[in-house]
């Protein structure tokens, strides 16, 4: 089947746009205490991370996945809860579906 404009997508320009759309491949937040601290864009995450994200049973077991043990640790020493990252990751998905939206025309 042929598509009509006869366009074809090249992975790498596309990736490149959805990048730019949605501001990177890492998420960066800075906790109460100052503490910058990132996570992979759901977007591009690699398998094992979504994995460990999507299999989480907890709020606390996905706090982890997304952070990591090391960022974790920040994150609660700064006086943050287990649930406070499912809404920061909420945020992050609805930002990223407004941006998608809106990415750049085709080449």
């Amino acid at each position: 089947m042929s598509k009509p404009n006869k366009r074809r997508y090249k992975l790498s320009e596309v990736k490149a746009q959805f990048t730019e759309a949605v501001g990177g491949d890492q998420v960066e937040f800075e906790t109460d205490a100052g503490d910058c601290l990132t996570f992979p864009h759901p977007l591009f995450a690699d398998d094992d991370w979504s994995e460990k994200v999507d299999g989480a049973e907890s709020s606390k077991d996905k706090a982890i996945a997304i952070l990591g043990e090391e960022q974790y640790e920040k994150y609660r020493a700064a006086g943050h809860s287990d649930g406070d990252i499912g809404l920061l990751f909420l945020a992050v998905q609805q930002d990223m579906q407004d941006q998608v939206k809106k990415r750049p025309t085709r080449s």
